[in-house]
C-alpha cells in the first residue's frame, strides 16, 4: 500500500518511507547529473593525488575536469597491466590508490589466457551496496506485494584465488556474496530469499544448486519471482531440475537430505527446513516426470510475477527458451554493472527486454564516452587518442564506448561496452547496452573474440597435418538451445589424400584442442561451473562456403568485400551450413582448468 502524497516521487508513490528516500535519493542523483559528476571526480583526483599514477602525468594534484583530460591518458588493460601485476606481486606502494589495495576483482574479459585483475578498495562494497538498495525501491514501484512472499533466486559464488603477493583474486559477486555487507543485510521483507546463505556460499555447484532448489520446492506457494544473475544460469537450474528432480522428490517426501549434498553448515540448515510431506513429493513427480516442461516455472511456482535475470547483449539469445519454460512472464533486467564499476539501473524494469535502458547513477564513478560509430569505427592510437564527451555531454541516439574513472584508482580505463543513448531521466542519460567490444562469442561469462578463436582454431588445426588435410574455411555459432550451451565449430576441410582422411577419434581432440586454447573463464565454466557443454565440431561438405558467399551476395553484399563472417546467427545461415553438415564430432574430455593463476 502507498504511503501519503507527502512522500511522493516523480517515479511513483513510494510503498514506504524507506523506498520513499531511495527514490528521492535517485532523483537528486540524476537532475543534478553533471555536478555530482564534477563532485565525484574531484573526490577521486583530490583522494589519489599523491599516488604513483596520478603523479606519472604530472596532474599536480588538480581537481579540475580539463587538467585531468589533457593530462592523463585514455588506457586500456594492457596499458595498466604493467603496473597490476606489481600490485599482485606484492607490491604495496599506493601505485593506483590511497587506500590499500583490499582484493582484485576478476574481469569476465581475458588477457593472455587468464582473467583481467580490477583493483578495488573496502569502501568500494559500500558504494555498490548503495546501489543494491536503491533496486528494490523502484521494483515495488511496478510489482506490488512482493512483501508477501520470498524469491526463488539461484545464486552461487566462484573459486577464489591468490596472487603472489597474497591478494584474493575473485568474481564481483563472489566478493559480495562473501561481504559482510551481504550476511548480514538488514532485513526487508519485500527482498526475502529461499536459498540460505549456507547455500549461495557453498563453492561446491552441485551442491549449492541441489540446496538451492529443494529450497525453492519447499517454499513453492511463497514463490513471487524467480531469477539468477543472467538467464543462462535460470536455464541451467531448470536443467537440473529436469535431471535431479527424483532425488529431489524423494528427500521431500521422506524429510531426509541427498547424502551427496555434504557440507555440514548446508546439512544443518536443512535440518530445520526438511520435513517429511509425500504430498508435495507426489506433485512434484506428477509435473516433472512427463515430457512435457512448457510453463514448468509457472507450474511450480504458480504465484510468479516476473523473471529477474539479464536477458541484455549475448544473453538476448535466451529469451525464446526463457518463453517457453515460464509462459511468457515478464523478465526483469534491473541493474547495469561489471567488475571495473556498477554503473546504474534500470527505472522501468518491468519493459520488454527490447526495451531496457539504465540510468547511469553519477555518484557510482566519473564516466566519458568515446562517440562510436558502427559503420566507420575509428581507429584508436596513441597517435590519435579519442576525444570522449562527459555523461551529461551525450547526444540522444548515438553510440558510444564506455570509459570509467572509479574511487578505487582505475583512470580513463576503456570498459569495452558500446552503449546507445536512448533517452533522459531528469539530465541523467539512459543507455541500451549494444555489445561488448569485439566479443565473438558467448554462452554465460565466458567472452571469445576473433583472435581467440583464429588461435584455437591453428592450434586444433595442427592434428590435422599427419593426415595431409588443411582447413579451407570456418565460421562458428553459440548453441544455445541445448542447456548448457555451447560452441558449434563449423569446417570446411580439404583432404588431399582421400585413402588418409584424419579419424573420428583425430577430429574429436581437435574439439578438445580448441577448448585447451580457449581463456581460462571458458575452462571454468566448462569444468567448474558446468555452464558450458562440450565444444562441437561439424565437418560442412565442400563448397559450404562458396555457397553463403553466393547467398550473402544475393542479400546484398559486395563480391569485392566479402569475407567469411566468423560467427553467425542468422537463422537462414545456420539452417544453410547445417544442411551440409557431413560428419559432428564432440570434445571427448573437459579442458583442463585449476582456481591457481597461471604464473
Amino acid at each position: 500500500m502507498a504511503v501519503d502524497s507527502g512522500l511522493s516521487s516523480p517515479l511513483g508513490p513510494p510503498a514506504c518511507e524507506k523506498d520513499a528516500k531511495a527514490l528521492q535519493f535517485i532523483e537528486e542523483m540524476t537532475k543534478n547529473t553533471d555536478s555530482v559528476q564534477a563532485k565525484v571526480l574531484a573526490e577521486i583526483l583530490s583522494r589519489n593525488a599523491n599516488t604513483e599514477y596520478l603523479q606519472r602525468f604530472k596532474v599536480g594534484g588538480a581537481t579540475d575536469r580539463d587538467t585531468f583530460k589533457s593530462k592523463v591518458p585514455v588506457v586500456t588493460y594492457e596499458d595498466l597491466k604493467p603496473d597490476i601485476d606489481r600490485v599482485a606481486n606484492g607490491d604495496r606502494s599506493p601505485i593506483f590508490s590511497s587506500l590499500p589495495i583490499s582484493e582484485f576483482l576478476t574481469s569476465s574479459g581475458t588477457s593472455a589466457g587468464e582473467r583481467k585483475l580490477m583493483p578495488t578498495i573496502a569502501d568500494e562494497l559500500e558504494r555498490r551496496q548503495k546501489l543494491y538498495s536503491l533496486l528494490q525501491p523502484v521494483m515495488n514501484l511496478y510489482v506490488p506485494g512482493l512483501d508477501k512472499g520470498k524469491g526463488l533466486y539461484f545464486l552461487f559464488i566462484k573459486a577464489e584465488t591468490k596472487t603472489p603477493g597474497g591478494l584474493v583474486a575473485r568474481p564481483v559477486l563472489t566478493s559480495y556474496y562473501k561481504s559482510e555487507q551481504f550476511k548480514t543485510r538488514p532485513y526487508d521483507p519485500s527482498n526475502v530469499y529461499t536459498s540460505p546463505n549456507e547455500a549461495i556460499l557453498c563453492v561446491d555447484s552441485f551442491q549449492s544448486m541441489y540446496t538451492q532448489m529443494l529450497c525453492g520446492l519447499l517454499m513453492r506457494e511463497e514463490v513471487l519471482r524467480v531469477g539468477a544473475v543472467f538467464a543462462s544460469g535460470l536455464l541451467r537450474a531448470i536443467r537440473f531440475l529436469q535431471l535431479n528432480w527424483q532425488q529431489l522428490a524423494h528427500d521431500i517426501a521422506t524429510g531426509t537430505l541427498n547424502p551427496k549434498v555434504s557440507d555440514v553448515s548446508i546439512r544443518n540448515c536443512m535440518s530445520k527446513i526438511l520435513k517429511p510431506n509425500p504430498e508435495l513429493a507426489e506433485f512434484v513427480t506428477k509435473e516433472c516426470e512427463g515430457d512435457n516442461w512448457e510453463g514448468i516455472i509457472t507450474r511450480i511456482w504458480p504465484n510468479t510475477k516476473y523473471l529477474d535475470v539479464i536477458v541484455t547483449g549475448a544473453m538476448a539469445q535466451y529469451i525464446p527458451t526463457l518463453d517457453y519454460y515460464s509462459g511468457g512472464l515478464p523478465k526483469a533486467c534491473t541493474m547495469y554493472a561489471s567488475s571495473e564499476c556498477y554503473f546504474g539501473l534500470n527505472l522501468k524494469p518491468m519493459c520488454k527486454p527490447s526495451e531496457v535502458c539504465y540510468t547511469i547513477m553519477p555518484n557510482m564513478g566519473y564516466f566519458e564516452f568515446i562517440p562510436h560509430d558502427p559503420a566507420n569505427p575509428v581507429q584508436i592510437s596513441r597517435d590519435s587518442p579519442p576525444h570522449p564527451v562527459d555523461l551529461a555531454d551525450v547526444e540522444l541516439g548515438k553510440e558510444y564506448e564506455l570509459v570509467i574513472t572509479t574511487y578505487a584508482g582505475l583512470c580513463r580505463y576503456r570498459v569495452g561496452d558500446i552503449l546507445q543513448v536512448t533517452g533522459f531521466h531528469n539530465s541523467a542519460p539512459q543507455f541500451k547496452f549494444v555489445r561488448r567490444k569485439n566479443v565473438l562469442l558467448s554462452i554465460d561469462s565466458d567472452k571469445t573474440d576473433e583472435s581467440e578463436l583464429q588461435k584455437a582454431i591453428e592450434n586444433a588445426t595442427a592434428l590435422l597435418r599427419p593426415y595431409d588435410t588443411n582447413l579451407v574455411e570456418y565460421t562458428s555459432f553459440a548453441d544455445t538451445k541445448t542447456i548448457p550451451g555451447h560452441y558449434v565449430i563449423y569446417w570446411e576441410l580439404l583432404v588431399k589424400d582421400p585413402t588418409n582422411p584424419p579419424s573420428e577419434e583425430v577430429l574429436n581432440q581437435c574439439c578438445l584442442a580448441m577448448e585447451e586454447s580457449l581463456n581460462s573463464v571458458y575452462r571454468q565454466c566448462r569444468v567448474a561451473d558446468n555452464s558450458i557443454g562440450p565444444l562441437e565440431i561439424k565437418v560442412v561438405k565442400n563448397g559450404t562456403f562458396e555457397e553463403l558467399m553466393d547467398y550473402a551476395i544475393s542479400r546484398g553484399a559486395s563480391i569485392n568485400q566479402y569475407k567469411a563472417p566468423r560467427c553467425v546467427n542468422f537463422t537462414p545461415i545456420v539452417e544453410l551450413l547445417d544442411s551440409r553438415v557431413v560428419s559432428v564430432h564432440f570434445s571427448p574430455a573437459a579442458p583442463h582448468w585449476t582456481p591457481e593463476r597461471r604464473r
